[in-house]
């Protein structure tokens, strides 16, 4: 079981079926099972019940594939939730960490898809990069910057991440 956390444009979504198709196992991408499960975008959970109610079925949701196998994509914030954050120390956690000018491009100028960075993106994304980057890094196992990287490259780096995890 390997967990990708980081923040909104560090490419887990991109990696993770990358990284996953290199290892042979599944991929699971939280958020997309959300929006499945819910049958509405992220945006609309968040601005029609709030962030608790998404907080609590995002829980839910990554507690059930994180007790599942393969290659499971967090939501940007779903490490700072305790109980995942425990759940998370027992897999082989792997942080995308990524500047906050890089997120902010890749996230797009306005940020309409991802609702904690509506409004300025830029100067939410190094408030969001400030608080959760401790977590992130306590919880990690294996630690890629991918500000540039390629997502293939990202890969690589993870893959050698593994095989050193597992010589030690």
């Amino acid at each position: 079981m390997i967990a990708i956390i980081g923040a909104p444009g560090s490419g887990k979504s991109t990696v993770g079926p990358l990284l996953a198709a290199r290892l042979g196992v599944d991929f699971v991408d939280v958020d997309a099972l959300i929006a499945a499960a819910e049958g509405r975008e992220i945006t609309d959970i968040f601005g029609t019940d709030g962030e608790p109610y998404f907080r609590r079925i995002e829980a839910r949701h990554t507690l059930a594939a994180l007790g599942g196998g393969g290659v499971v994509s967090l939501g940007g914030g779903a490490p700072l939730t305790p109980r995942i954050g425990e759940h998370l120390m027992a897999v082989t956690t792997v942080w995308l960490e990524v500047s906050a000018r890089t997120a902010s491009g890749r996230v797009g100028l306005n940020g309409a898809t991802r609702p904690l960075l509506l409004g300025n993106v830029h100067s939410r994304m190094v408030k969001l990069l400030a608080d959760r980057r401790p977590v992130y890094a306590a919880l990690a196992d294996i630690h890629v910057v991918t500000d540039e990287l390629s997502p293939a490259q990202v890969v690589d780096e993870i893959i050698a991440g593994l095989q050193d995890k597992e010589q030690s």
